[in-house]
């Protein structure tokens, strides 16, 4: 069963609030989310862009306890390139599998900046981001130590940047191209709301292996 949109939507605000300056949600401070219904005609993305300072997030483990017991938390997560499928894990069992869309050039495993390639290998999720370019963006952490000795060898920058990430804010194509097509620089991308439930059901350095 899918979060319910109240669910969804509270996330949101509570990520609207971090990637605006919310003096309500402070770095080192807990942050509690009440489930709201979201206002009729409110548009869905919430980033800006880039920019080097991540801002605060609301992590899955400050949810408010009514809501947290209600989202089970993965403690894997794997992506099969081959499949477009990126399933989320608890003691081997899956709790969730979504659709992904893969770099321009799916297949190989990432080699060098540039080549939009998604890397293959066994990787962490690390760092939230709500003002990326995209909607939500957790940083997958590319590369590793594999990654770079291959990169050493071969006198290549290895590249980096790779992260899990919704839509983008502004889309250049017709939502089924986004759909249907592998369509990133080399990042795992999924539709919005399968974001959202990922940003509530990994927690800060949750494994992720990425297979051919």
């Amino acid at each position: 069963m899918r979060l319910s949109a109240n669910i969804a939507w509270s996330v949101l605000l509570a990520a609207s609030g971090a990637a605006l300056g919310d003096g309500a949600i402070a770095a080192g401070t807990s942050a509690v989310v009440s489930v709201v219904a979201p206002p009729s005609g409110v548009g869905a993305d919430v980033g800006s862009p880039v920019t080097p300072t991540v801002a605060p997030v609301v992590a899955p483990a400050t949810l408010a306890p009514s809501l947290s017991a209600t989202v089970p938390f993965a403690d894997e997560v794997v992506v099969r390139k081959s499949e477009r499928r990126l399933y989320l894990l608890r003691h081997g069992e899956v709790l969730r599998s979504y659709r992904v869309a893969l770099g321009l050039i799916p297949e190989g495993p990432k080699e060098r900046a540039g080549d939009f390639r998604t890397p293959e290998g066994r990787y962490q999720l690390t760092r939230r981001n709500t003002r990326s370019d995209y909607f939500l963006s957790i940083q997958v952490s590319y590369p590793n130590a594999d990654d770079l000795r291959r990169a050493r060898r071969d006198h290549v920058n290895p590249g980096g940047s790779i992260m899990v990430h919704g839509l983008p804010n502004n889309q250049r194509h017709p939502p089924d191209y986004y759909a249907a097509a592998d369509w990133t620089d080399g990042c795992i991308g999924m539709s919005n709301a399968d974001m959202v439930e990922l940003w509530l059901m990994v927690q800060d350095n949750t494994p992720i292996q990425i297979l051919p």
